[in-house]
């Protein structure tokens, strides 16, 4: 099963081999095979590359060889053999240009498996993360991020303290305040916290599973980017979509005279929603938060408040979204990745044909994106305007960087004279034409992974703004209630609140999020940077338009369904239905536990708290 380890650094893609084991693919192969660039090592020195070409590409490629070889040669000499099927099982094209038989492959045998032969996709994801079995805790993240169990244990010790020091400083526990109401603001920012924590051990896998798994980004890259925009769209424009959480889903003038009640309903809440989703962390479960806060809430207010308490028409859509998300990422994921096979994999020249469709795609993302995830200006015609804007600096800058990056690789592939006599293929179907191989397939993954990082930023950024909301909604709604505002209030948000959500997130990030990061990055179907961008493209797509449409959808069930369709586009067998049944039924029981869990614990916070008022 081939395998591509690529990863960021100084903020480009670097390339690697693409390599698989000699016996996932010799009972498909009558004799062994090797493309035209073989990668050596002696048994002692530096890793020498060398390639049919002499281009700049190559010490891009030189310095991306970093990890122990798999197969170990005559004379003491280890050197890896790609074969064929490699390059062909990278996209699942049928191609054998460029490759010539290799007679000494004969004399080699299966050395040891290595760090990247042993089903690990991605640099970022250590031997240890890339089966069932995951450590946790400071060894877990060490193991993770290949640091110190001393340097993971210093920054979980330095999380705690922040955690609970910091909420004594702030607005909310003001020494102006009486005691009684001091202690509570405290004690409902530290479940806030707890919320928002778990919101980044298990969502932000949204944004940045699918780089991490196709190799785009490393998993110590990818847990930084995302911590930086993930605190930013919460802190800039999270306070957009907390109206819902506060008030849109429960009538809180029905507890008119039950404050105290709507109080531990709401701790209850987030406490509900917390446990469940570190039970869905542990496990590697892509849960929904939103579905999680809202089952915890619609529990307690159907017990305690009637029928009458929640807002139904509410619930309703977001039961329809829930069954709608996934078939709908899973669509336009299909679509997206056939259309790379057709426009570009089965292009003459595959290199130049991406470093076309590069921009329009950047351009349409950014657009769409900027349209949600920025305020929306006084009139359509602004909004318009900024949106097309910021999608036409988007393409021009992302054309900059291929071009400057890759100009003189991609001015050679032009250069290069085609053949009247080849073979033209019979079907111009994407499932039956030849990919690119070799160099040009290199160029490809390159330009995609550009593509890859774009787009999982701006959705990082947009699953802040959105998602911080789960967190600090029944903050904001709880501490209103012990500062004395009217339920039928509009209830204001502080920024030390937004703040708070968003560090909630990105420490809950750093010291869990490599979970589920495992499972939608590897273990729903193998991914490459194309693969991970038609599914990145397509969930935010589909996020946008239903945003728009007013459509509450759940990222996390989007971005699942689309790896799952990137999975059907290569064939039924690409997609691991034991990890798809798993993840569904965890979607199942989401709402339901969410509700049970909600409705103990205010039984039990209710008989703990004294009357506030």
């Amino acid at each position: 099963m081939s395998a591509v380890v690529a990863a960021l650094a100084g903020g480009r893609p670097h390339f690697s081999t693409l390599h698989d084991r000699v016996s996932s693919s010799a009972s498909h192969h009558d004799h062994k095979t090797v493309p035209r660039f073989q990668r050596q090592v002696p048994a002692r020195g530096l890793p020498v590359l060398s390639l049919s070409l002499t281009t700049p590409l190559s010490l891009k490629v030189y310095k991306s060889l970093r990890s122990p070889l798999t197969f170990v040669g005559r004379n003491g000499t280890r050197s890896l053999t790609v074969r064929s099927s490699s390059i062909a099982n990278a996209d699942d094209f049928n191609v054998n240009d460029g490759v010539e038989k290799l007679p000494e492959a004969e004399n080699m045998h299966e050395g040891p498996p290595s760090a990247e032969d042993n089903g690990t996709l991605v640099r970022g994801l250590s031997p240890a993360h890339a089966g069932e079995e995951k450590s946790s805790g400071p060894k877990g993240m060490a193991e993770a991020f290949h640091i110190s169990k001393g340097t993971a244990f210093g920054i979980i010790t330095a999380i705690a303290f922040a955690a609970f020091g910091v909420p004594m400083f702030m607005q909310s526990t003001s020494a102006l305040l009486p005691v009684k109401t001091r202690v509570l603001s405290y004690v409902t920012l530290l479940f806030g916290f707890y919320m928002a924590w778990n919101i980044g051990a298990n969502d932000v896998a949204n944004a940045m599973g699918t780089s991490v798994g196709s190799g785009a980004l490393s998993l110590r890259q990818a847990v930084l980017t995302a911590a930086v925009l993930e605190f930013g769209g919460a802190f800039l424009v999270g306070s957009h979509v907390s109206h819902t959480m506060q008030k849109g889903i429960l009538r809180m003038t029905v507890f008119e005279g039950k404050e105290t009640l709507l109080f531990c309903g709401m701790l209850s809440s987030l406490a509900a929603a917390g446990t469940w989703l570190q039970v869905a962390s542990f496990f590697g479960w892509p849960v929904s938060t939103t579905h999680c806060i809202i089952g915890a809430m619609v529990g307690f207010g159907l017990l305690y408040g009637g029928i009458g308490a929640v807002y139904w028409s509410s619930l309703l859509r977001v039961v329809s979204s829930w069954v709608v998300s996934p078939f709908m990422g899973a669509a336009v994921s299909f679509l997206v990745y056939m259309c790379i096979r057709l426009f570009v994999y089965s292009a003459p020249n595959p290199g130049q044909a991406a470093a076309t469709v590069a921009p329009i795609a950047v351009f349409i993302g950014v657009a769409a994106l900027s349209a949600t995830a920025f305020p929306p200006r006084s009139t359509l015609l602004l909004t318009a305007a900024q949106a097309l804007g910021l999608g036409a600096v988007g393409a021009v800058v992302i054309n900059m960087v291929i071009q400057r990056q890759l100009g003189s690789l991609l001015g050679e592939f032009c250069a290069i004279p085609t053949d009247d006599k080849e073979e033209k293929p019979l079907s111009r179907s994407p499932m039956k034409v030849g990919g690119p191989t070799g160099t040009q397939l290199k160029v490809v993954y390159s330009i995609f992974g550009y593509l890859q990082v774009l787009s999982a930023c701006f959705m990082s950024f947009a699953h802040g703004a959105n998602d911080v909301a789960n967190a600090i909604g029944p903050i904001s709604a709880a501490l209103a209630i012990l500062h004395g505002t009217s339920l039928s209030a509009d209830l204001g948000l502080p920024a030390e609140i937004l703040a708070w959500g968003g560090f909630g997130i990105v420490a809950g990030l750093m010291v869990w999020g490599y979970r589920v990061i495992a499972t939608i990055g590897k273990k729903i179907t193998e991914l490459t940077p194309t693969r991970g961008f038609a599914a990145e493209f397509a969930a935010a797509s589909v996020v946008v338009v239903a945003s728009r449409l007013g459509l509450p959808i759940s990222a996390t069930h989007t971005l699942v369904g689309a790896v799952m369709g990137v999975g059907f586009a290569r064939g039924l067998n690409s997609v691991r239905g034991e990890v798809v049944r798993e993840i569904v039924a965890s979607w199942m029981v989401t709402i339901p536990v969410g509700a049970v869990l909600s409705v103990v614990y205010t039984l039990i916070l209710s008989k703990m708290i004294p009357s506030i008022f």
